[in-house]
Protein backbone atom coordinates (compact mmCIF):
# COMPACT_ATOMS: atom_id res chain seq x y z
CA UNK A 1 0.00 0.00 0.00
CA UNK A 2 1.33 3.43 -0.95
CA UNK A 3 1.66 6.07 1.72
CA UNK A 4 -0.89 8.87 1.91
CA UNK A 5 0.72 12.13 3.05
CA UNK A 6 -1.31 15.12 4.18
CA UNK A 7 0.51 18.47 4.02
CA UNK A 8 -0.33 21.76 5.75
CA UNK A 9 0.73 24.52 3.35
CA UNK A 10 0.56 28.26 3.96
CA UNK A 11 2.65 31.32 3.08
CA UNK A 12 5.76 29.50 4.29
CA UNK A 13 6.46 27.88 0.93
CA UNK A 14 9.11 25.57 2.40
CA UNK A 15 6.46 22.86 2.59
CA UNK A 16 5.29 23.32 -0.99
CA UNK A 17 8.96 23.09 -1.97
CA UNK A 18 9.32 19.99 0.18
CA UNK A 19 6.35 18.39 -1.61
CA UNK A 20 7.86 19.37 -4.99
CA UNK A 21 11.15 17.59 -4.29
CA UNK A 22 9.64 14.76 -2.25
CA UNK A 23 7.38 13.66 -5.12
CA UNK A 24 10.51 12.95 -7.16
CA UNK A 25 11.68 10.41 -4.58
CA UNK A 26 8.51 8.68 -3.40
CA UNK A 27 5.37 7.20 -4.93
CA UNK A 28 3.13 8.35 -2.09
CA UNK A 29 -0.20 10.09 -2.71
CA UNK A 30 -0.08 13.75 -1.69
CA UNK A 31 -2.97 15.73 -0.20
CA UNK A 32 -2.89 19.32 1.05
CA UNK A 33 -4.80 21.74 3.22
CA UNK A 34 -3.89 25.18 1.90
CA UNK A 35 -4.14 28.20 4.19
CA UNK A 36 -3.49 31.15 1.89
CA UNK A 37 -4.79 34.55 0.77
CA UNK A 38 -6.99 35.03 -2.29
CA UNK A 39 -4.41 36.32 -4.77
CA UNK A 40 -1.93 33.57 -3.88
CA UNK A 41 -4.76 31.02 -4.00
CA UNK A 42 -4.92 31.44 -7.78
CA UNK A 43 -1.44 29.92 -8.08
CA UNK A 44 -2.36 26.85 -6.02
CA UNK A 45 -5.60 26.34 -7.98
CA UNK A 46 -3.76 26.06 -11.32
CA UNK A 47 -0.17 25.01 -10.47
CA UNK A 48 1.29 21.92 -12.14
CA UNK A 49 4.49 21.67 -10.11
CA UNK A 50 3.17 19.31 -7.44
CA UNK A 51 0.64 16.59 -8.17
CA UNK A 52 -1.71 16.74 -5.20
CA UNK A 53 -4.40 14.10 -5.38
CA UNK A 54 -6.78 16.48 -3.61
CA UNK A 55 -6.53 19.92 -2.01
CA UNK A 56 -8.73 21.90 0.37
CA UNK A 57 -8.52 25.66 0.63
CA UNK A 58 -9.05 26.28 4.32
CA UNK A 59 -10.87 29.62 4.00
CA UNK A 60 -13.33 28.22 1.42
CA UNK A 61 -14.83 26.23 4.29
CA UNK A 62 -14.85 28.90 7.02
CA UNK A 63 -17.58 31.44 6.33
CA UNK A 64 -19.40 34.09 8.34
CA UNK A 65 -22.65 32.53 9.54
CA UNK A 66 -25.71 33.83 11.35
CA UNK A 67 -26.58 30.46 12.90
CA UNK A 68 -25.95 29.33 16.46
CA UNK A 69 -22.92 27.14 17.22
CA UNK A 70 -23.58 23.45 17.84
CA UNK A 71 -22.44 23.09 21.45
CA UNK A 72 -23.20 19.37 21.51
CA UNK A 73 -20.93 18.76 18.53
CA UNK A 74 -18.10 20.86 19.98
CA UNK A 75 -18.38 19.17 23.36
CA UNK A 76 -18.29 15.71 21.79
CA UNK A 77 -15.37 16.79 19.59
CA UNK A 78 -13.33 17.87 22.64
CA UNK A 79 -13.88 14.50 24.32
CA UNK A 80 -13.18 12.52 21.15
CA UNK A 81 -9.82 14.17 20.47
CA UNK A 82 -8.84 15.07 24.04
CA UNK A 83 -8.76 18.80 23.25
CA UNK A 84 -9.45 22.00 25.16
CA UNK A 85 -10.78 24.32 22.46
CA UNK A 86 -11.05 27.40 24.66
CA UNK A 87 -7.39 27.07 25.63
CA UNK A 88 -6.48 27.37 21.95
CA UNK A 89 -9.10 30.00 21.09
CA UNK A 90 -8.24 32.32 23.98
CA UNK A 91 -4.57 32.21 23.01
CA UNK A 92 -5.30 32.71 19.30
CA UNK A 93 -3.75 36.07 18.39
CA UNK A 94 -6.47 36.73 15.81
CA UNK A 95 -9.34 36.16 18.26
CA UNK A 96 -8.12 38.01 21.36
CA UNK A 97 -5.62 40.48 22.81
CA UNK A 98 -3.41 41.07 19.76
CA UNK A 99 -5.96 41.96 17.07
CA UNK A 100 -6.18 45.74 16.61
CA UNK A 101 -8.71 45.57 13.77
CA UNK A 102 -11.63 43.41 14.85
CA UNK A 103 -13.23 42.14 18.06
CA UNK A 104 -14.65 38.65 17.70
CA UNK A 105 -17.74 37.70 19.67
CA UNK A 106 -17.90 34.42 21.55
CA UNK A 107 -20.39 33.02 19.04
CA UNK A 108 -18.21 34.03 16.07
CA UNK A 109 -15.25 32.18 17.60
CA UNK A 110 -17.34 29.08 18.28
CA UNK A 111 -18.76 29.04 14.74
CA UNK A 112 -15.23 29.24 13.29
CA UNK A 113 -14.12 26.40 15.57
CA UNK A 114 -17.11 24.29 14.60
CA UNK A 115 -16.57 24.74 10.87
CA UNK A 116 -12.87 23.93 10.98
CA UNK A 117 -13.39 20.92 13.26
CA UNK A 118 -15.98 19.52 10.85
CA UNK A 119 -13.68 20.22 7.90
CA UNK A 120 -10.70 18.46 9.52
CA UNK A 121 -12.83 15.46 10.50
CA UNK A 122 -14.14 15.16 6.95
CA UNK A 123 -10.63 15.32 5.47
CA UNK A 124 -9.16 12.78 7.88
CA UNK A 125 -12.12 10.41 7.39
CA UNK A 126 -11.86 10.62 3.58
CA UNK A 127 -8.07 10.52 3.19
CA UNK A 128 -7.04 8.33 6.11
CA UNK A 129 -3.45 9.61 5.84
CA UNK A 130 -0.44 7.68 7.10
CA UNK A 131 1.57 10.87 7.62
CA UNK A 132 0.89 14.51 8.42
CA UNK A 133 3.72 16.84 7.37
CA UNK A 134 3.61 20.27 8.90
CA UNK A 135 5.69 23.14 10.10
CA UNK A 136 5.71 23.92 13.80
CA UNK A 137 2.06 24.78 14.46
CA UNK A 138 1.59 28.50 15.07
CA UNK A 139 -2.17 29.07 15.30
CA UNK A 140 -5.14 27.33 16.84
CA UNK A 141 -6.30 25.83 13.53
CA UNK A 142 -3.16 23.85 12.63
CA UNK A 143 -2.74 22.91 16.30
CA UNK A 144 -6.25 21.41 16.30
CA UNK A 145 -5.45 19.31 13.21
CA UNK A 146 -2.13 18.28 14.73
CA UNK A 147 -3.86 17.12 17.93
CA UNK A 148 -6.47 15.22 15.92
CA UNK A 149 -3.81 13.41 13.90
CA UNK A 150 -1.91 12.54 17.05
CA UNK A 151 -5.04 11.18 18.71
CA UNK A 152 -6.03 8.87 15.82
CA UNK A 153 -2.51 7.58 15.20
CA UNK A 154 -1.44 9.48 12.09
CA UNK A 155 2.36 9.73 12.15
CA UNK A 156 3.32 13.39 12.49
CA UNK A 157 6.44 14.82 10.87
CA UNK A 158 6.90 18.33 12.26
CA UNK A 159 9.92 20.50 11.59
CA UNK A 160 11.17 22.53 14.56
CA UNK A 161 14.32 24.01 16.05
CA UNK A 162 14.90 22.91 19.65
CA UNK A 163 17.23 25.45 21.22
CA UNK A 164 20.28 25.38 18.93
CA UNK A 165 20.70 27.76 15.99
CA UNK A 166 20.76 26.47 12.41
CA UNK A 167 19.86 22.91 13.52
CA UNK A 168 16.41 21.37 13.11
CA UNK A 169 14.65 18.17 14.03
CA UNK A 170 11.70 16.32 12.54
CA UNK A 171 9.54 14.76 15.21
CA UNK A 172 6.01 14.06 16.38
CA UNK A 173 6.14 16.86 18.97
CA UNK A 174 7.45 20.38 18.65
CA UNK A 175 11.07 20.71 19.84
CA UNK A 176 11.16 17.22 21.35
CA UNK A 177 13.04 14.17 20.08
CA UNK A 178 11.19 11.02 19.10
CA UNK A 179 14.14 9.09 20.54
CA UNK A 180 13.44 7.25 23.79
CA UNK A 181 17.11 7.10 24.74
CA UNK A 182 18.14 8.22 28.20
CA UNK A 183 21.39 10.04 28.91
CA UNK A 184 22.83 6.92 30.55
CA UNK A 185 22.30 5.02 27.28
CA UNK A 186 24.64 7.36 25.40
CA UNK A 187 28.42 7.18 25.25
CA UNK A 188 30.39 9.97 26.89
CA UNK A 189 32.84 11.43 24.38
CA UNK A 190 34.91 13.25 26.98
CA UNK A 191 34.28 16.79 25.70
CA UNK A 192 35.24 19.61 28.04
CA UNK A 193 32.99 22.59 28.78
CA UNK A 194 35.24 24.75 26.59
CA UNK A 195 34.89 22.33 23.66
CA UNK A 196 31.14 22.16 24.15
CA UNK A 197 30.88 25.98 24.22
CA UNK A 198 32.73 26.03 20.90
CA UNK A 199 30.16 23.59 19.51
CA UNK A 200 27.30 25.79 20.76
CA UNK A 201 28.82 28.98 19.31
CA UNK A 202 29.20 27.32 15.91
CA UNK A 203 25.38 27.06 15.85
CA UNK A 204 24.60 30.36 17.56
CA UNK A 205 20.87 30.74 18.05
CA UNK A 206 21.42 34.30 19.25
CA UNK A 207 23.22 35.15 16.02
CA UNK A 208 20.48 33.52 13.96
CA UNK A 209 17.75 35.49 15.75
CA UNK A 210 19.64 38.77 15.42
CA UNK A 211 20.10 38.14 11.69
CA UNK A 212 16.39 37.42 11.36
CA UNK A 213 15.43 40.57 13.28
CA UNK A 214 17.76 42.68 11.15
CA UNK A 215 16.33 41.35 7.86
CA UNK A 216 12.64 40.69 8.46
CA UNK A 217 10.42 43.48 7.05
CA UNK A 218 13.18 46.12 7.40
CA UNK A 219 13.56 47.28 3.78
CA UNK A 220 11.99 50.73 3.31
CA UNK A 221 12.07 50.35 -0.48
CA UNK A 222 10.16 47.07 -0.35
CA UNK A 223 7.77 48.54 2.22
CA UNK A 224 6.96 51.42 -0.13
CA UNK A 225 6.40 49.03 -3.05
CA UNK A 226 4.19 46.84 -0.85
CA UNK A 227 2.15 49.89 0.22
CA UNK A 228 1.58 50.94 -3.40
CA UNK A 229 0.59 47.41 -4.38
CA UNK A 230 -1.77 47.15 -1.39
CA UNK A 231 -3.44 50.52 -1.97
CA UNK A 232 -3.93 50.06 -5.72
CA UNK A 233 -5.21 46.47 -5.75
CA UNK A 234 -8.44 44.76 -4.74
CA UNK A 235 -8.53 43.45 -1.16
CA UNK A 236 -11.10 40.65 -1.33
CA UNK A 237 -9.78 38.94 1.81
CA UNK A 238 -11.89 41.33 3.92
CA UNK A 239 -14.97 39.28 3.02
CA UNK A 240 -13.56 35.76 2.81
CA UNK A 241 -10.86 35.54 5.52
CA UNK A 242 -11.72 36.11 9.18
CA UNK A 243 -8.04 36.93 9.72
CA UNK A 244 -8.62 40.05 7.59
CA UNK A 245 -11.84 41.29 9.22
CA UNK A 246 -11.65 45.03 9.84
CA UNK A 247 -8.47 45.50 7.79
CA UNK A 248 -9.66 48.21 5.44
CA UNK A 249 -6.96 49.96 3.45
CA UNK A 250 -7.17 53.18 5.41
CA UNK A 251 -7.14 51.39 8.78
CA UNK A 252 -4.13 49.28 7.79
CA UNK A 253 -2.28 52.35 6.53
CA UNK A 254 -2.95 54.29 9.74
CA UNK A 255 -2.01 51.25 11.83
CA UNK A 256 1.32 50.89 10.01
CA UNK A 257 2.12 54.55 10.52
CA UNK A 258 1.29 54.35 14.21
CA UNK A 259 3.29 51.12 14.60
CA UNK A 260 6.38 52.73 13.06
CA UNK A 261 6.14 55.64 15.49
CA UNK A 262 5.56 53.32 18.45
CA UNK A 263 8.57 51.24 17.46
CA UNK A 264 10.74 54.39 17.34
CA UNK A 265 9.57 55.72 20.73
CA UNK A 266 9.83 52.30 22.38
CA UNK A 267 13.36 51.86 21.03
CA UNK A 268 14.31 55.24 22.50
CA UNK A 269 12.85 54.24 25.87
CA UNK A 270 14.77 50.95 25.85
CA UNK A 271 18.04 52.68 24.94
CA UNK A 272 17.58 55.24 27.69
CA UNK A 273 16.41 53.01 30.55
CA UNK A 274 17.79 49.49 30.12
CA UNK A 275 21.22 48.37 31.36
CA UNK A 276 23.68 47.89 28.49
CA UNK A 277 26.30 46.18 30.64
CA UNK A 278 26.48 44.06 33.78
CA UNK A 279 28.05 46.74 35.94
CA UNK A 280 26.85 45.63 39.39
CA UNK A 281 28.72 43.14 41.54
CA UNK A 282 25.75 41.26 42.94
CA UNK A 283 24.13 37.84 42.92
CA UNK A 284 21.30 37.52 40.45
CA UNK A 285 18.89 35.15 38.72
CA UNK A 286 18.30 35.70 35.01
CA UNK A 287 14.89 35.60 33.31
CA UNK A 288 14.78 35.71 29.49
CA UNK A 289 11.67 37.34 28.03
CA UNK A 290 9.99 35.50 25.16
CA UNK A 291 8.81 37.09 21.91
CA UNK A 292 5.16 38.08 22.12
CA UNK A 293 2.88 37.27 20.38
CA UNK A 294 4.53 34.02 19.29
CA UNK A 295 3.72 30.31 19.25
CA UNK A 296 6.34 29.63 21.94
CA UNK A 297 4.03 31.21 24.48
CA UNK A 298 0.57 30.99 22.95
CA UNK A 299 0.75 27.27 22.12
CA UNK A 300 3.98 26.04 23.73
CA UNK A 301 3.26 27.53 27.17
CA UNK A 302 -0.42 28.35 27.04
CA UNK A 303 -0.88 28.92 30.80
CA UNK A 304 2.22 31.11 31.27
CA UNK A 305 1.49 33.86 28.72
CA UNK A 306 1.44 36.80 31.16
CA UNK A 307 5.15 37.56 31.31
CA UNK A 308 4.73 40.53 33.63
CA UNK A 309 2.96 38.31 36.14
CA UNK A 310 5.62 35.63 35.64
CA UNK A 311 8.27 38.16 36.67
CA UNK A 312 6.30 39.03 39.81
CA UNK A 313 6.05 35.33 40.71
CA UNK A 314 9.80 34.86 40.28
CA UNK A 315 10.64 37.93 42.39
CA UNK A 316 8.34 36.69 45.17
CA UNK A 317 10.19 33.37 45.12
CA UNK A 318 13.80 34.64 45.24
CA UNK A 319 16.11 34.27 48.25
CA UNK A 320 16.49 37.65 49.93
CA UNK A 321 20.07 38.22 48.73
CA UNK A 322 19.37 37.75 44.99
CA UNK A 323 18.16 40.19 42.34
CA UNK A 324 16.25 39.34 39.18
CA UNK A 325 17.73 40.43 35.85
CA UNK A 326 15.21 40.49 32.99
CA UNK A 327 16.41 40.78 29.39
CA UNK A 328 14.43 41.82 26.36
CA UNK A 329 14.98 39.60 23.31
CA UNK A 330 16.29 41.25 20.11
CA UNK A 331 13.58 39.38 18.19
CA UNK A 332 10.87 41.48 19.87
CA UNK A 333 11.72 44.23 17.39
CA UNK A 334 9.72 42.24 14.80
CA UNK A 335 6.69 43.02 17.00
CA UNK A 336 7.61 46.73 17.37
CA UNK A 337 8.83 46.05 20.93
CA UNK A 338 6.42 46.00 23.88
CA UNK A 339 4.30 48.83 25.21
CA UNK A 340 6.30 51.37 27.20
CA UNK A 341 3.73 51.00 29.98
CA UNK A 342 4.61 47.29 30.20
CA UNK A 343 8.32 48.08 30.48
CA UNK A 344 7.53 50.63 33.20
CA UNK A 345 5.50 48.04 35.08
CA UNK A 346 8.50 45.67 34.95
CA UNK A 347 10.84 48.40 36.16
CA UNK A 348 8.51 49.24 39.05
CA UNK A 349 8.72 45.74 40.50
CA UNK A 350 11.13 45.77 43.47
CA UNK A 351 14.40 43.92 43.02
CA UNK A 352 14.26 43.85 39.18
CA UNK A 353 16.81 45.17 36.68
CA UNK A 354 16.06 45.30 32.94
CA UNK A 355 18.81 44.42 30.47
CA UNK A 356 19.11 45.90 26.99
CA UNK A 357 18.54 43.49 24.05
CA UNK A 358 22.13 44.08 22.91
CA UNK A 359 23.65 42.49 26.02
CA UNK A 360 25.21 39.21 24.92
CA UNK A 361 23.60 36.16 26.53
CA UNK A 362 27.05 34.59 27.01
CA UNK A 363 28.06 37.49 29.29
CA UNK A 364 24.94 36.95 31.37
CA UNK A 365 25.48 33.20 31.66
CA UNK A 366 29.00 33.75 32.97
CA UNK A 367 27.78 35.88 35.87
CA UNK A 368 24.32 34.64 36.75
CA UNK A 369 23.62 31.97 39.36
CA UNK A 370 20.50 30.57 37.70
CA UNK A 371 18.54 30.94 34.44
CA UNK A 372 14.74 30.88 34.32
CA UNK A 373 12.72 30.80 31.10
CA UNK A 374 9.15 29.98 30.16
CA UNK A 375 10.17 28.13 27.01
CA UNK A 376 13.23 28.70 24.85
CA UNK A 377 16.93 28.15 24.35
CA UNK A 378 18.29 30.09 27.35
CA UNK A 379 17.80 27.17 29.72
CA UNK A 380 19.85 24.91 27.43
CA UNK A 381 22.58 27.47 26.75
CA UNK A 382 22.98 28.01 30.49
CA UNK A 383 24.23 24.44 30.93
CA UNK A 384 27.18 25.14 28.61
CA UNK A 385 28.28 27.79 31.11
CA UNK A 386 27.84 25.43 34.08
CA UNK A 387 24.64 27.12 35.20
CA UNK A 388 21.42 25.35 36.23
CA UNK A 389 18.04 26.43 34.91
CA UNK A 390 14.30 26.33 35.51
CA UNK A 391 11.74 25.99 32.71
CA UNK A 392 7.96 26.34 32.82
CA UNK A 393 7.29 23.74 30.11
CA UNK A 394 9.01 20.46 29.28
CA UNK A 395 11.49 20.64 26.41
CA UNK A 396 13.98 18.30 24.75
CA UNK A 397 16.77 19.40 27.09
CA UNK A 398 14.58 18.84 30.17
CA UNK A 399 16.34 15.46 30.18
CA UNK A 400 19.37 17.24 31.70
CA UNK A 401 19.45 16.89 35.52
CA UNK A 402 20.43 20.56 35.78
CA UNK A 403 17.09 21.61 34.24
CA UNK A 404 14.15 21.82 36.65
CA UNK A 405 10.67 21.79 35.04
CA UNK A 406 8.03 23.30 37.31
CA UNK A 407 4.41 22.17 37.32
CA UNK A 408 2.97 25.32 38.94
CA UNK A 409 4.07 28.65 40.36
CA UNK A 410 3.69 27.25 43.87
CA UNK A 411 6.84 25.23 43.18
CA UNK A 412 9.00 28.24 42.36
CA UNK A 413 10.47 29.08 45.82
CA UNK A 414 11.49 25.46 46.34
CA UNK A 415 12.66 25.02 42.72
CA UNK A 416 14.87 28.11 42.90
CA UNK A 417 16.57 27.05 46.12
CA UNK A 418 17.14 23.50 44.87
CA UNK A 419 18.45 24.74 41.52
CA UNK A 420 20.84 27.28 43.06
CA UNK A 421 22.63 24.34 44.70
CA UNK A 422 22.78 22.22 41.54
CA UNK A 423 25.96 21.63 39.56
CA UNK A 424 25.95 20.96 35.82
CA UNK A 425 27.58 17.61 35.12
CA UNK A 426 30.04 17.75 32.21
CA UNK A 427 29.29 14.18 31.15
CA UNK A 428 25.51 14.78 31.08
CA UNK A 429 25.91 17.72 28.72
CA UNK A 430 28.36 15.79 26.54
CA UNK A 431 25.84 12.97 26.19
CA UNK A 432 23.05 15.42 25.42
CA UNK A 433 25.08 16.89 22.53
CA UNK A 434 25.46 13.39 21.11
CA UNK A 435 21.72 12.79 21.47
CA UNK A 436 21.02 16.14 19.82
CA UNK A 437 23.35 15.40 16.90
CA UNK A 438 21.74 11.97 16.39
CA UNK A 439 18.30 13.54 16.04
CA UNK A 440 19.04 16.80 14.20
CA UNK A 441 20.40 18.10 10.91
CA UNK A 442 21.81 21.44 9.78
CA UNK A 443 19.12 23.56 8.14
CA UNK A 444 18.53 27.30 8.33
CA UNK A 445 14.74 27.37 8.19
CA UNK A 446 14.62 31.04 9.19
CA UNK A 447 17.07 31.92 6.42
CA UNK A 448 14.99 30.13 3.79
CA UNK A 449 11.83 31.78 5.09
CA UNK A 450 13.50 35.19 4.83
CA UNK A 451 14.43 34.43 1.21
CA UNK A 452 10.78 33.62 0.54
CA UNK A 453 9.67 36.92 2.04
CA UNK A 454 12.23 38.84 -0.01
CA UNK A 455 11.39 37.07 -3.28
CA UNK A 456 7.59 36.81 -3.09
CA UNK A 457 6.28 39.12 -0.37
CA UNK A 458 8.08 42.47 -0.62
CA UNK A 459 10.41 41.52 2.22
CA UNK A 460 7.54 40.37 4.43
CA UNK A 461 5.44 43.54 4.09
CA UNK A 462 2.65 42.09 1.91
CA UNK A 463 1.50 38.46 1.85
CA UNK A 464 -1.48 38.72 -0.51
CA UNK A 465 0.31 38.59 -3.88
CA UNK A 466 -0.07 36.95 -7.29
CA UNK A 467 2.47 34.19 -8.03
CA UNK A 468 3.17 32.50 -11.37
CA UNK A 469 4.33 28.93 -11.94
CA UNK A 470 7.55 30.23 -13.48
CA UNK A 471 8.33 32.43 -10.48
CA UNK A 472 7.72 29.61 -8.03
CA UNK A 473 9.77 27.16 -10.09
CA UNK A 474 12.62 29.66 -10.28
CA UNK A 475 12.60 29.98 -6.48
CA UNK A 476 12.57 26.20 -6.01
CA UNK A 477 15.46 25.72 -8.43
CA UNK A 478 17.50 28.64 -7.06
CA UNK A 479 17.31 27.13 -3.57
CA UNK A 480 17.55 23.52 -4.69
CA UNK A 481 20.37 22.53 -2.33
CA UNK A 482 18.41 23.68 0.75
CA UNK A 483 15.22 21.98 -0.38
CA UNK A 484 17.08 18.74 -1.08
CA UNK A 485 18.62 18.82 2.41
CA UNK A 486 15.14 19.20 3.83
CA UNK A 487 13.71 16.49 1.57
CA UNK A 488 16.40 13.97 2.47
CA UNK A 489 15.80 14.59 6.17
CA UNK A 490 12.06 13.93 5.75
CA UNK A 491 12.74 10.84 3.64
CA UNK A 492 14.67 9.32 6.53
CA UNK A 493 11.67 9.80 8.81
CA UNK A 494 9.27 8.40 6.17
Amino acid sequence: MEHKILFWIDSDFSYFGLAYYLQKKTNADFFAIIDITNKTKNFFKTQKLVNFKETWFYFDHITKKQTKPDYNYLSAFEKKYDLNLWELATNERIFYRFNDFYKFSTEEILLILEQECRLFEKILDNVKPNFFITKETIQHKDQILYKMCKKIGVKILMLSQPGVGYKCIISSESRKFDSTKKLDDIKNNGRSFEEMQTWLHSFSGYEQNVNLANRFATSRNRKLKAAIQFLTSNNSNLKTHYTYYGRTKIRVLIHEMKSSLKKKFRQQFINKNFLTELKYDEKFVYFALAVEPERNLLIGASYYTNQLENIRHIVKSLPIDYKLYVKETPSQITRHWRRISEYKDMMSIPNVRLLHPSVLPSEIYKKTSLVITIVGSSSLEAAFYKKPSIVFTEQAHSILPSVYTIKSFDELPKAIRISLNKKVNEEDLDRYISLFNENSFVFDQHGLHTKEHDYFFFGGHLIDVHISDSKMEHFLQTNKSEFEELTNAFLKKL
